[in-house]
């Protein structure tokens, strides 16, 4: 027993958490550790002991936290974000309910492409304090790690933007954050007669320059109809892979493009959306061990079908849940509200998606041998709720559940 321990949370009604370092496929996404009665000791960041009963601590502990039997889990990690940008995109909302799709809205100029407009306008400055305040919301909702995705530069200085704006936040916020490059989000309006001049731009300047200075460690890129086809997603992505980057795929969200396949065929870390893959390409990413990061916010919002997860867990895959925030198909930074969509239409037990915003998402991201579960030497992100087991925090919606955050040792 340690001399003095920073933290200890003690009459901890049930803990839930996934155990290990790497992704769970399958049916052991369903397998957790639940303990009650439990207590979690803190030490310099880390997670020291998690045990049951009386654990002795409380006379050496520095700060002790009476969880007056709530349910505890590990921090929530937001796998899939678009976080920095300018303006909004609250006028998109009646012209979708007068049926004009995701894809008519981009041909006619807005879309990704009016977010594009307002965040090459905005100052760094701008960018750096709206964001920041995002970010303090999504922890008040139990997020201690995200993603952000750049994608709305789409040019050399505007991309950098974004993606030093991401580099201050890791500096200056407590979340944990992984960058990802998606220059590759849409053709600007500046290249619209010369696609092939854009991929010239993001292969052969921008994806060296960003590796050179380490600004994203992961490259993503909307393989869609009227975006990037298979072979144009292909060639930016063996690029960013030739330059040390680890590859994403936006796949599969509006139509069946082989999207799944080629991510499984590149080995991809993860691909996204997959609302339209096929069983094919299922059966790919099952091979290759990508994760399936799926949005089913996104879906909600956008009335569109949900990705058949319970089919990628039948298949052996690995399945994260995110929000996919953004200011046109998911402005929503709660991941609770994933996490209750997923169990109603995705049919996903609450274990399933625990398992999918904890450990499963941090793998998708990088980060699963330091967070995502609640064990001995893992980072000591914890949340605790407003709730007695695991089943009332997906039974109830709509409200924010949190009833206290601890980022790496730290009461927020």
């Amino acid at each position: 027993m340690a001399n003095e321990i920073d933290l200890l949370i003690k009459n901890i009604g049930v803990l839930a958490t996934p155990i290990g370092s790497v992704a769970k496929y399958g049916k052991e996404q369903n397998e957790i550790m639940v303990l009650k009665n439990a207590y979690i000791a803190v030490n310099n960041g880390e997670i020291l002991e998690v045990g049951t009963g009386n654990c002795g601590f409380e006379n050496v502990a520095t700060q002790v936290i009476d969880a007056s039997g709530c349910l505890v889990t590990p921090g929530l990690v937001d796998s899939h974000t678009h976080l920095v940008f300018g303006g909004w995109r609250q006028h998109e909302m009646s012209l979708k309910l007068c049926g004009a799709s995701y894809l008519d809205i981009l041909k006619a100029g807005g879309g990704i492409l009016s977010t594009v407009e307002r965040t090459r306008e905005a100052t760094e400055d701008e960018l750096f304090y709206k964001s920041k305040a995002l970010l303090e919301t999504m922890l008040a909702h139990g997020t201690t790690t995200c993603e952000i995705k750049s994608g709305y530069g789409l040019n050399f200085d505007d991309e950098l933007k974004q993606l030093n704006v991401t580099a201050r936040l890791k500096k200056e916020t407590p979340l944990d954050i992984a960058s990802t490059f998606m220059g590759a989000h849409a053709v600007p309006k500046e290249f619209k007669e010369n696609r092939d001049g854009y991929i010239d731009l993001l292969c052969n300047k921008i994806i060296p320059e960003l590796a050179t200075h380490k600004l994203a460690e992961f490259c993503d890129i909307f393989c869609e109809s009227s975006v990037f086809d298979i072979n144009e997603t292909q060639r930016i992505l063996e690029t960013a892979a030739s330059h040390g980057m680890k590859i994403k795929m936006h796949a599969d969200e509006i139509e069946p493009m082989g999207g799944a396949e080629l991510a499984g065929k590149l080995s991809a870390i993860s691909a996204e959306h997959l609302i339209q893959a096929s069983n094919q390409g299922i059966q790919a990413m099952a091979k290759s061990k990508t994760i399936a990061v799926l949005l089913p916010a996104t879906s909600f919002y956008l009335d569109k079908p949900y990705a058949r997860a319970r089919k990628m867990l039948d298949e052996n895959m690995a399945v994260a849940v995110a929000t996919d925030f953004n200011p046109g198909s998911s402005p929503n930074l709660n991941l609770q509200l994933p996490m209750n969509i997923a169990c109603l239409k995705y049919k996903l037990t609450p274990s399933e998606v625990l398992t999918a915003v904890t450990l499963n998402a941090a793998a998708a991201i990088g980060f699963e041998k330091k967070l995502g579960s609640l064990e001995p030497k893992k980072q000591a992100d914890i949340v605790i709720w407003n709730c007695e087991d695991l089943d009332f925090l997906f039974y109830r919606y709509g409200n924010n559940q949190v009833k206290q955050v601890i980022k790496a040792g730290k009461v927020m």
